[in-house]
């Protein structure tokens, strides 16, 4: 949709003048180019086109200006043209000739004529929007302001339009919205732009861009903050670009598929929860085929291991991400059996590697069982796993000693994002059909069969293969099919969402000998799915997907299959498959669901024909314009080029119209039928006439270019292809795609416009980041209107409705967002903006790679003699063309400049850098029925040359074009300079010469020898270039210019070191050679070799028409040609840069750690400083060996640079060896390619940065609380704020209080302060960890916050600008300085101490002194040390190509130190006037003499940590090995054994003499005990920089001065002598110590206490603290202020030379070094490690309760159990303990009375239980392991002749466990699963505990339950307090337990029969006998008495 308008002429002007004319419609306004000197007639002849996003409405109104043009003054209105467009609108097109109107609204004799057209979109239209647009202008009279901003002048030379628009209005400036992309620019190329300079004031042809100036100017008048302006592209060419090509691609190398070094480092720390009873686990290791395991722990569900293990890979990075990491915990395996799985973990690689830092660090990994997927959870396993390619390095978290609580759910090893509950679901892939497989008749049998049988089967046998999270499934082989049909799914069960990114899907054929890839495709799940709440789940399809791989040429060898395995990119079209994915969340509880995780596959239902789209017939059209740089060694054949669009075109197998299709839908014909049909399609009456493709070109004998490229003589005539395809209709997805990509470019250039004004110090670069901005909110807001309109396919997958969904709401999101950012824009808030922009950026792109594929890519191929031999592959959505703009394929209807590639592996490294063929062509896809505009888009000027079929048919598209016009034009290319090229030679230098490119025709530059930064000053004319089309296209779009740079070699040809494009700055003849245009600047344009840079050429280049008048009129070449370098031409005047004197001093120091040269050793190196030609030489060192530094230290020379700094030439050091007979060799080089920072710039006197008048007070708090934020005082020069020093009353009152005792009435009794003899360096180290965690903890809170704060107002959006302005003053201040001093800690002020006095007292730990833990090198905290003296390494060596070869690293010879000063005639004088000016050191005033120095160098080594591992074991023995110049020490009798993280805590004192022995190398090595030992990894220390930097490094200042105890000062000279030391060094007043505790340095005033304690408490008078006070405030002092370095220990990364760029581990060290003409300095401090201290826990099993009854009793069936307690501390093999059995307790209760006793070695400091034991039979000496302390109790149920029953346990871990339950009512499970709310107590401090504890065990259901209950005591004593009372196991003396009260019971029935008897009697039956008995009694005496009672009766009856 498009308004067109073609600007005829005007007549009837008066006068004589320049015109100029604009046209506007909807707020977008055109101009037209000036005409000069027009007199009545103005003929513009110039087309605008408007795109609009929305129909247009009748009574919308298009205006036209014209002016009289002025260079210097406003231009001058003469008339105005307005046209209301009902009638446009109505009727399509119309044109008018009418008059203009002036100012008076009276018409004026002047006319214009113009013609209007308007292409509708078919059929309806999205809502309109409203933000679209400024205001739709109203009609008015006259332009009475209706754009306040409208500034006419704002167009330049190339029209670059800035946009300003209003800040705060919520509107887009229509020119932004509508900027057509592909501007035929791009930022690496940074075409076409132009740099006005200032002094020119506009003496140009054009409008120029405003300065920004003036524009600031303009925005005030108009009332705009500048804070609110933005600015449109700066490289972009705006408007009226003919547009008909878009842009190359720069890069070459196809970075995919080529291998490159992985390390999997996986640390197993332990497990927790682990399902199952008293088992033996062990863990499985998995990466990819790899296995590794741990060692087995026994009976144990906590299992803890602490083991390292290193996998190492060499492979491409897809094939690495895609493997499997797979964590399994097994139980009880030995060597006989495999064990059984406990459970298991998966993930992929990739998901490691996308973490931050690319890595997990202690995380909890969730296990279940993939066999039983009803279970739940089955444990959970601790562990690090990291991920290092090459070159990353990784931040390790700082190991301290791990005591925070450990919260499992809180950290479990799973992305951001994804849920700790993960289900079970079920991946469903369904495999319907492929088509187009390739004929793979690989088999030699396969072709003997076919010749003796004669059968014609299709001979490929093709499965389809999916590989998901390390499972493979396949369908079943369909047997001889081209055209397989399957109709299977396959099913995965995985967790979900799965930790694995990607399916890979692989048609593969099957073959006796070995199954080979016919294609593979990979689904990114992330794609395809959407997490968020308004999320989908992953579905695809049914959707086709294309598949690429190798060419299509069968051969019995294909060398490119891995192409086919998905590495690298495809080269050819394979197969498409249709399938579709769905995932179904498991309902686990369903009982019928089959719980099995093995792959299924089962028959699927088939789709319909039509539900991937309508079948559509595509029309492709190409036009090779050009092809050169053809590669020689292909240029004596033949050349033809071939396109193919899926086997459409292809000549081997092409296919024709698919009639098979057709055939079933219309019914059921036979094969037979098919065949037949196929075969006459040709001959098929075609409603084209019978059009049948055209795929390739004619093949063509190239001519000869030059030595080393060809071109094809495609002069006036270029040949074309079409091909029609057939292909299901899906463009919608292409079409949103390709909208989204065009916003991502514009963006993309955006920030690069953004990034090269900061780069380039333009000024506002903030403006245009605005401007990026509110270009991507209103392509975002296009987008929702646009892509709302989607009609309703039947064909649209589930999955495109939901992405068309998430797209819409990201995009809307996304531009409210961009909107909220623009007017956060400031200028000092911009870099951090940026980032978030670049995330834009990322998550476009994104969102644009559409999963679900539609027309394959076209393939261009380059055929020479019908061999194929490179290609190039263009994606089917950049050309294919749509009635709306932004939907069009970038690259469609437009002339791309192509780089042919050579394909698969052939293409890595060097081989593929050199360009096969460049060729200029043009595509066109799209439907057949749209055909009508396919050569819309090319150069004018042609005419059409057909088919004899297709002669007078319109539509027939041509085969060839025959260009009738052509322009001549000149080239010229200014080749000024080069720099930072690319080392070619072995002398690490090159001889570099630039070939430039320009359509047929080359030339080079002269050669220069043996450097990396020519400068050529050289001019290149190339005449008659030939361009075929119309002029005023060339003016706007010339082709574009491609300059290699080689490296001449004597012998053999020139080696190629990278390559650049640029498009030269074009002038017609009827154009003035003036400015702005002319004459063009130089640019930097950034060189690339392969895909990474090669630095950047400096050059410009200008193509001048030659006119009818031949070349005469052309402007001359000035200059003569220059007489020392023959007939060489230089760059002229007005381009090179304006040059100005400088001068250059160069300091020069030494040299260091030169290699030998060709064998020889370097013995009297000079130094050669070279810089534009100019130079001087350092004076000769006579021998290196006795001593490297120079006599002459400083040495200048005066140059002519530009004033530009950015033009700057590198400066060249060159080492050179001067041997005998004057010879001399090169030893190495280097490059400063920017002198930049060694640029001196006086200082500024109006701005002095010190205030030097009054004094000023700065205070220091002794210990500053880390979270107390207001006593950090931002010293400003005036401020005035006094703390004074001494300890705040609050401090005594607690320290009063603690003394007393009382813990403030809580059960924890406060810990004692620690005397001071307890305290050592360790205590020191531990709380400086502690510190240091804090701070990183506090610095991420504090990072989080603010994140939140920009969220939320986003969120808000714009109302926030008010709340924040209207802020008290105050409260902004105080944020500030908040926000200030958590974003930088004051280093060594925070102390540990929490928050407030008012917090409770439990966190008040004793205050220790700290020093500061650096977890880096010291080197980057301090700047290398580079404060005056830099290192410069030297160079030699070509550079290696592919990875594996010389790294910088290997180039280095060795070092040059010395420092450069450049800086403009003549210096200021008052520099030269100051006290003390020595002229022999010109800038270099106050340096210390180089004369050989000695020292004593004093290296302590704390620690390492996550060494690599060396041996065979997973382990490493480490020891320490150091050297310094001829010193070597090998601690190798202190190893440590099987340990990867040592503590070696040793100190080595090293004397040694600097300059000689200067480096320090500290190396860790793994000792054997046969062979050599292998290094692990070391790291380099330069100590020189160290000992004359500024900053002192040679003894860190300490926090506090004290004289004796663990802090003692160790520098031999006290604060107070450092101090007075720096103040004169720095020529600064003072110190003056004053009454007070106050001491003045300049006019800075310090406070601080003046009394000190020695050891016997005596106080003395003393200003060591004072001074100590100044130096740690050193940065504040004026003029001379520098950090000093603090006392630390630094963390350096251990390297190994074998293993680039991996850390192999990290050292904690420092180093001390003492000038031994100095006093000597005191002993080392002794920082060895901690020896363990001996402790004995007693544990007394007193009495169990309420255990599980197990057996059942033989007789009576009663259950009872036979219990006994078993404890152990260490391990279970190591000092397990039983009581005796408590035999047949019938109630769970026992009664033991029995002690344990264990003795152990602890580790305060790190809560660990030390033990050393060897590690199996065979193991030369003992390890020592550090476990947690944790006591187990289990509770078992004693068997005879079976094993015995385990009942329950109980894991007290001694640092941290539930106090004990008063009775065993009150001891229940919640004191084990509750533990967090529970108060805890630790046996160190209590000392003697005693109570009850539950017993738990997993019951059937996995849910934890008490299976009994034990009362016991534990009691902890030292091995001193134990040797006093002793105490003997079991119940044995001395201290004997009286034996437990048992019922007798307990002896067994058959050893005492009677009484078991008895006892069952007894205890069971006895009121059951009594009742019998009394029944008996009761029975006998009714007997009795009814026996009786007759006898009775009758006696009394008779009376007897």
């Amino acid at each position: 949709m498009a308004l067109l308008l073609q600007l005829r002429t005007v007549t009837g002007l008066r006068g004589r003048a320049d015109r100029i004319a604009k046209a506007v419609f909807r707020g977008l306004s055109f101009y037209t180019r000036v005409l000069e000197n027009c007199e009545d007639e103005a003929r513009f002849d110039e087309t605008f086109r408007w795109p609009v996003a929305s129909s247009i409405d009748g009574n919308e109104i298009l205006e036209i200006q014209v002016f009289n043009y002025s260079k210097v003054f406003t231009n001058r209105l003469i008339g105005t043209f307005q046209m209301v467009l009902q009638k446009v609108v109505e009727e399509g097109q119309v044109e008018v000739t009418d008059t203009l109107i002036d100012d008076n609204n009276s018409a004026i004799q002047t006319s214009i004529s113009i013609e209007i057209r308007y292409q509708a979109l078919d059929g309806t239209v999205g809502a309109w929007n409203d933000k679209e647009f400024l205001e739709t202008p109203s009609v008015h009279s006259e332009g009475d302001g209706r754009y306040p901003l409208e500034t006419d002048s704002l167009l330049s030379s190339h029209r670059q339009g800035l946009d300003i628009s209003p800040g705060k209005s919520n509107q887009q400036s229509a020119e932004k919205s509508f900027r057509r992309a592909g501007k035929g620019v791009f930022s690496a190329m940074k075409l076409g732009k132009t740099r006005p300079s200032k002094d020119d004031h506009r003496k140009q042809d054009e409008p120029a861009v405003l300065e920004a100036e003036d524009l600031d100017r303009k925005a005030l008048l108009q009332g705009l903050e500048p804070d609110t302006i933005s600015l449109a592209s700066v490289t972009a060419v705006t408007t009226n670009v003919s547009n008909k090509r878009s842009k190359p691609d720069i890069k070459m190398e196809p970075s995919a598929g080529r291998p490159m070094d992985y390390q999997v480092s996986i640390t197993i720390i332990e497990a927790r929860q682990l399902v199952g009873l008293n088992m033996d686990p062990v863990v499985c290791v998995e990466v990819g085929e790899e296995k590794k395991y741990t060692s087995m722990k026994e009976s144990t569900n906590c299992p803890y291991y602490n083991e390292y293990f290193v996998f190492d890979f060499h492979v491409p990075p897809d094939v690495m991400f895609d493997k499997i990491i797979k964590l399994s915990v097994i139980h009880s395996k030995n060597l006989l059996r495999s064990g059984t799985l406990v459970g298991s973990f998966k993930m992929d690689v990739g998901t490691v590697y996308t973490q931050p830092e690319h890595q997990f660090y202690h995380k909890w990994a969730i296990l279940s069982d993939p066999e039983d997927l009803t279970a739940g959870l089955k444990g959970y396993l601790k562990c690090d796993i990291a991920v290092v390619g090459k070159g990353d390095n990784i931040k390790t978290p700082h190991k301290a000693n791990e005591t925070e609580e450990d919260d499992i759910e809180g950290n479990l090893l799973l992305p951001d994002g994804v849920p700790p509950e993960r289900q079970w679901a079920r991946f469903y892939i369904k495999i319907y059909r492929a088509e187009g497989l390739p004929r793979m008749n690989t088999s030699i049998m396969a072709n003997v069969k076919k010749a003796l049988i004669g059968e014609n089967k299709d001979l490929v046998d093709p499965y389809v293969q999916v590989v998901f999270a390390g499972q493979k499934g396949k369908t079943s082989i369909q047997k001889s099919s081209y055209e397989p049909l399957w109709n299977e799914q396959i099913i995965f069960t995985e967790m979900f969402p799965p930790l694995c990114k990607r399916i890979k899907i692989q048609i593969r054929d099957s073959d006796k000998v070995n199954d080979v890839a016919i294609g593979t495709h990979f689904i990114d799940l992330r794609k395809i799915s959407n997490e968020g709440d308004k999320g989908f789940l992953p579905t695809f399809g049914p959707a086709w997907v294309n598949m690429y791989g190798s060419t299509r040429n069968y051969t019995l060898m294909d060398e490119h299959q891995e192409l086919n395995e998905g590495l690298g990119e495809g080269v050819s079209f394979r197969a498409r498959l249709l399938m579709s994915l769905a995932v179904e969340i498991l309902d686990t509880t369903n009982p019928e669901i089959n719980s099995s995780t093995e792959v299924q596959v089962e028959q699927a239902t088939s789709v319909a024909d039509n539900c991937t789209g309508k079948m559509e017939e595509f029309f492709l059209f190409g036009a090779f314009l050009e092809a050169t740089m053809i590669d020689r060694k292909i240029g004596d054949k033949p050349i033809n080029f071939e396109v193919t669009i899926g086997n459409y075109g292809n000549q081997i197998d092409g296919m024709s119209k698919p009639i098979l299709r057709r055939k079933k839908e219309g019914g059921d014909g036979n094969e037979e039928e098919s065949e037949l049909l196929q075969n006459s399609s040709e001959d098929e009456g075609d409603e084209d006439g019978e059009m049948v493709s055209v795929s390739s070109s004619q093949p063509m004998k190239p001519l000869v270019t030059d030595r080393n490229y060809f071109h094809l003589p495609y002069f006036e005539k270029k040949p074309c292809i079409y091909i029609k395809s057939w292909w299901q209709d899906q463009r919608r997805r292409l079409y949103n795609a390709n909208i989204m990509d065009k916003i991502a470019d514009k963006l993309e250039e955006g920030l690069n416009d953004v990034q090269e004004m900061i780069k380039t110090e333009k000024p506002h670069p903030e403006r245009r980041l605005r401007g990026v901005l509110e270009e991507l909110s209103s392509g975002c807001l296009h987008f929702v209107t646009l892509a709302d309109k989607d009609q309703h396919h039947s064909s649209r997958t589930r999955l495109d409705r939901e992405r068309l969904k998430s797209c819409m709401r990201e995009l809307e999101n996304m531009g409210q967002q961009a909107t909220t950012l623009r007017s956060q824009v400031k200028k000092n808030t911009m870099k951090d903006k940026l980032k978030l922009v670049q995330n834009f950026l990322q998550k476009l792109r994104f969102l644009a790679d559409e999963p679900q594929h539609t027309i394959p890519d076209v393939f261009i191929w380059m055929m020479s003699n019908n061999k194929r031999i490179a290609y190039a592959r263009v994606p089917s959505k950049d050309i294919l063309y749509s009635i709306v703009d932004e939907e069009m394929g970038k690259d469609c209807a437009k002339v791309k400049t192509i780089f042919l590639k050579l394909p698969g592996k052939r293409g890595f490294g060097p081989a593929g850098w050199t360009v096969q063929a460049k060729m200029e062509i043009y595509l066109w896809l799209g439907l057949n029925k749209q055909r009508k505009d396919f050569l819309s888009g090319l150069p004018c000027g042609f005419e059409e040359k057909k088919t004899a079929r297709g002669q007078n048919l319109p539509s027939f598209p041509p085969i060839s074009l025959l260009y009738t016009k052509k322009q001549v034009f000149q080239l010229r290319a200014h080749m000024y300079q080069a720099r930072s090229l690319f080392a070619a030679d072995s002398s690490g230098l090159s001889d570099p010469f630039a070939r430039v490119f320009f359509i047929s025709q080359s030339q080079c530059t002269e050669v220069l020898n043996e450097t990396l930064c020519p400068t050529w000053d050289q001019l290149l004319v190339f005449d008659n270039v030939e361009l075929y089309g119309e002029a005023h296209e060339m003016r706007d779009d010339p082709p574009i210019i491609v300059i290699e740079i080689y490296d001449q070699d004597t012998v053999g040809k020139a080696d190629f070191m990278g390559r650049t494009f640029a498009k030269p700055v074009v002038k017609m003849s009827d154009e003035q050679y003036c400015p702005p245009r002319f004459p063009p600047q130089l640019e930097y344009y950034q060189i690339y070799r392969g895909n990474s840079t090669a630095g950047d050429l400096l050059a410009a280049f200008e193509l001048l028409q030659i006119g009818p008048g031949g070349k005469s009129d052309l402007p001359p070449i000035d200059g003569p040609t220059d007489m020392d370098r023959g007939p060489i031409l230089p760059v002229p005047l007005g381009i090179r840069p304006v040059l100005s004197k400088y001068r250059v001093e160069v300091l020069f120091w030494g040299l260091r750690d030169l290699k030998r040269v060709n064998l020889a050793q370097v013995d009297r190196p000079r130094v050669d400083i070279e810089c534009a030609g100019k130079g001087v030489q350092s004076a000769l060192i006579q021998n290196y060996k006795k001593n490297p530094n120079f006599s002459t230290l400083v040495k200048w020379f005066e140059v002519d640079l530009p004033e530009n700094e950015l033009l700057h030439p590198p400066l060249n050091i060159r080492v050179v060896d001067c041997r005998a007979f004057g010879r001399y060799t090169l030893v190495g080089s280097h490059a400063v390619s920017s002198l930049r920072k060694f640029i001196y710039r006086p200082p500024d006197k109006k701005a002095q940065h010190w205030n030097m008048t009054g004094e000023i007070v700065v205070n220091m708090e002794p210990e500053v609380p880390i979270k107390k934020m207001e006593t950090m005082v931002k010293l400003e020069a005036n401020s005035d704020a006094v703390v004074k020093v001494d300890v705040s009353e609050e401090e005594k009152e607690r320290k009063k209080k603690k003394k007393k005792g009382g813990g403030g009435g809580g059960e924890e009794v406060e810990e004692e302060e620690p005397d001071d003899s307890m305290l050592d360096w360790w205590s020191k180290y531990f709380a400086s960890i502690e510190t240091m965690k804090e701070q990183l903890r506090q610095q991420e809170a504090a990072a989080a916050e603010a994140e939140e704060k920009e969220e939320m107002e986003m969120a808000e959006g714009k109302q926030v600008v008010n709340k924040r302005g209207s802020m008290a003053g105050k409260g902004s201040k105080a944020q500030a300085k908040n926000k200030e001093k958590s974003k930088a800690p004051k280093d060594d002020k925070k102390k540990k101490q929490q928050s407030a006095p008012e917090l409770p007292e439990k966190k008040n730990k004793p205050r220790i002194d700290e020093l500061k833990v650096f977890n880096k090198e010291l080197e980057t905290e301090f700047d290398n040390f580079e404060d005056w003296l830099h290192t410069f390494n030297l160079l030699r060596g070509k550079i290696g190509d592919n990875d594996d070869n010389a790294t910088e690293e290997e180039r280095i010879v060795g070092r040059f130190k010395g420092s450069i000063c450049v800086y403009k005639m003549p210096l200021p004088d008052d520099i030269t006037k100051e006290a003390g000016y020595d002229p022999n050191f010109g800038m270099f005033q106050g340096i210390p003499s180089n004369d050989p120095i000695n020292v004593l160098v004093r290296v302590y080594v704390v620690r390492a940590t996550d060494l690599h591992p060396a041996d065979i074991n997973g382990k490493a023995d480490p020891y320490i090995a150091i050297k310094l110049g001829k010193t070597d020490i090998k601690d190798k009798e202190n190893y440590i054994s099987k340990q990867l993280n040592p503590v070696f805590g040793k100190s080595f004192d090293i004397e040694a003499t600097f300059p000689m022995e200067s480096m320090l190398t500290v190396a860790v090595y793994d000792w054997d005990l046969v062979g050599t030992d292998d290094l692990i990894g070391e790291t380099k220390i330069d100590l020189e920089n160290r000992y004359y930097s500024k900053h002192r490094a040679t003894c860190g200042v300490s926090q506090t001065y004290s004289i004796h105890g663990y802090n003692t000062w160790r520098d031999p000279m006290k604060p107070s002598q450092i101090l007075s030391k720096l103040c004169k060094d720095g020529k600064v007043d003072g110190p003056h110590y004053g009454p007070g505790g106050r001491v003045k340095v300049a006019n800075r005033v310090f406070t601080g206490p003046t009394e000190i304690e020695d050891e016997n408490g005596q106080k003395k008078q003393t200003d060591e603290h004072l001074a100590l006070a100044v130096l740690r405030h050193w940065e504040d002092i004026p003029w001379a202020g520098c950090k000093l370095v603090p006392e630390h220990v630094e963390t350096r990364p251990l390297l190994n030379p074998d293993k680039p760029g991996i850390e192999q581990g990290r050292l904690e060290m420092w180093v001390d070094m003492f000038p031994m003409d100095m006093p000597a300095p005191g002993p080392a401090i002794d920082i060895s490690p901690r020896k363990p201290k001996k402790y004995e826990l007693r544990v007394i099993v007193w009495n169990t309760d309420e255990v599980i009854l197990e057996d059942d009793d033989y007789f009576t069936g009663e259950k009872s159990s036979d219990i006994f307690v078993r404890g152990w501390l260490k391990g279970q093999q190591e000092d397990k303990q039983d009581t005796d059995v408590h035999y047949h307790s019938l109630t769970g209760e026992g009664n033991f009375n029995w002690r344990y006793i264990f003795p152990f070695d602890y580790l305060m400091a790190e809560e660990k239980i030390v033990i050393s034991k060897k590690e199996s039979m065979f193991s030369w000496d003992e390890t020592e392991y550090k476990i947690p302390a944790r006591l187990t109790l289990q509770v078992w149920d004693a068997d005879h002749f079976s094993a015995d029953d385990f009942l329950g346990a109980i894991e007290l871990d001694l640092n941290r466990f539930p106090r004990g339950a008063k009775t065993s009512k009150q001891c229940s499970l919640e004191m084990v699963t509750n533990e967090a709310e529970l108060p805890m107590i630790s046996i160190f401090k209590q000392k003697r505990v005693k109570g009850w504890w539950p017993f738990v065990a997993r019951d059937e259901n996995d849910e934890l339950e008490v299976t009994g209950k034990v009362e016991a005591e534990l009691h902890l004593l030292t091995a001193e307090e134990a040797e006093k009372s002793p105490a003997g196991l079991a119940r044995n003396e001395p201290d004997p337990l009286e034996k437990p009260n048992r019922p007798d019971t307990s002896f067994i029935w058959f050893l005492n029969p009677l009484k078991s008897i008895k006892y069952l009697i007894c205890t069971r039956y006895k009121w059951l006998i009594i009742k019998i008995v009394l029944a008996l009694l009761l029975l006998v005496m009714v007997a009795l008495f009814l026996y009786s009672m007759p006898g009775y009766m009758v006696k009394k009856l008779l009376g007897a």
